[in-house]
C-alpha cells in the first residue's frame, strides 16, 4: 500500500525575534504561509520494522539525519508501532533555502502515516509530536497560514493572505538557521509590526500586507552574504510590491498581485540569481 502526500513550501511574511529563552532557543512571533511550490513524498507499507529513506537530491541525508526520518521514527515510538515504511521524497523545494522543505517533508510523514497506518490521530497532536523534530515542523503539519510563537511550536491558524503570486530567488548558498541566530544582537533589532501584518491579513489588504513586511534575520544573513542583499535590492528594483528574506534565508521573496507581473520579474531575474521560482500562495492546507 502507498499514500502520496504534498509537503508545501512555507513564506515568511514577518519574522520577529523577542528573546533568548532558557532553554537556549528563541522566541519568536512569525507570520507563515504556503506556496505551490512543494515536494511529493511517498509513503510505502512494509512487512519488516523498518524505516527506509530516500531523496532524489544529493544534499538531503538518506539516513537518520533526515528529518522525514526522523519523524517516522517519533510517530512509531510514540505510537508502539512495529510496522516499517518506505519513505520517497521527490525534492522540488530548495535546500537550506528558508523555505522549510525537510520541516514540510517530515510535516508530510506524520500525516501520511497516520493514514498508512490507520491512526486517529488530531493535527494538534502530530504538530505537538513535530516540535520534538524541528521549530517549523508543527506548522508544516497545518500547512496553512498561521502565527507562530515560541520556538515556532505555538500556532494560531489564519485566514489566507490576500490573493497573490511570489516571486522566489535564491542564490547558490547555503544557510545554517542555528549560525544565524547565534549571531543575532538581540538589543539592536528593528522589529516588524506583527499586528499589523495580522490585521492586513484579516482585510485581505494586499498593498498593506506589502508594507509592513520584515524579518529580523535579514541583517544577519546579508552581513554575512551579501548577495542576498543584492538580489533583495535586485527584486524591489524590478517592481514587487513587499520584498524580504523568507526564514533565515537566503531565499528572497517578492509578493506581487498579477502573475504577469510575477513572470516578467522572474525573467528579468533568471540571469541574475542561480534558482528563480514563480509560485501562488496558497494559504490553506493543501490536499494530498
Amino acid at each position: 500500500m502507498v499514500f502520496f502526500e504534498n509537503a508545501p513550501a512555507k513564506i515568511t511574511l514577518s519574522l520577529d525575534v523577542l528573546g533568548k529563552r532558557v532553554d537556549g532557543y528563541h522566541d519568536v512571533e512569525m507570520v507563515m504561509t504556503t506556496v505551490d511550490l512543494a515536494d511529493r513524498v511517498a509513503l510505502t507499507s512494509l512487512d519488516s520494522d523498518y524505516i527506509d529513506v530516500s531523496a532524489d537530491n544529493q544534499y538531503v541525508p538518506n539516513d537518520e539525519r533526515n528529518l522525514a526520518f526522523k519523524a517516522a521514527h517519533a510517530l512509531k515510538d510514540k505510537y508502539h508501532i512495529t510496522r516499517g515504511v518506505r519513505i520517497d521524497i521527490e525534492k522540488n523545494i530548495p535546500v537550506s533555502a528558508g523555505l522549510g522543505g525537510g520541516s514540510s517533508d517530515a510535516a508530510a510523514v506524520l500525516r501520511g502515516l497516520t493514514k498508512l497506518w490507520e491512526l486517529d490521530i488530531p493535527l494538534s497532536e502530530l504538530a505537538n509530536l513535530g516540535a520534538s523534530i524541528g521549530s517549523d515542523v508543527p506548522f508544516c503539519v497545518y500547512g496553512s497560514t498561521a502565527l507562530a510563537r515560541g520556538r515556532g511550536e505555538i500556532i494560531e491558524e489564519l485566514l489566507p493572505p490576500p490573493v497573490s503570486w511570489a516571486i522566489l530567488a535564491k542564490p547558490n548558498i547555503g544557510v545554517s538557521t542555528r549560525v544565524i541566530f547565534n549571531r543575532l544582537a538581540l538589543d539592536d533589532l528593528s522589529h516588524p509590526n506583527t499586528p499589523k501584518v495580522l490585521d492586513a491579513i484579516r482585510k485581505k489588504d494586499f498593498h498593506k500586507l506589502c508594507n509592513q513586511v520584515g524579518n529580523v534575520l535579514e541583517t544577519v544573513t546579508t552581513s554575512l552574504y551579501p548577495n542576498v542583499l543584492r538580489i533583495k535590492e535586485k527584486m524591489i528594483q524590478a517592481g514587487a510590491n513587499g520584498v524580504l528574506m523568507s526564514g533565515s534565508g537566503p531565499t528572497i521573496v517578492g509578493l506581487v498581485e498579477h502573475q504577469h507581473k510575477a513572470i516578467r520579474i522572474y525573467n528579468g531575474l533568471r540571469g541574475f540569481c542561480d534558482e528563480v521560482y514563480v509560485v501562488r500562495i496558497i494559504g490553506h492546507a493543501s490536499p494530498c
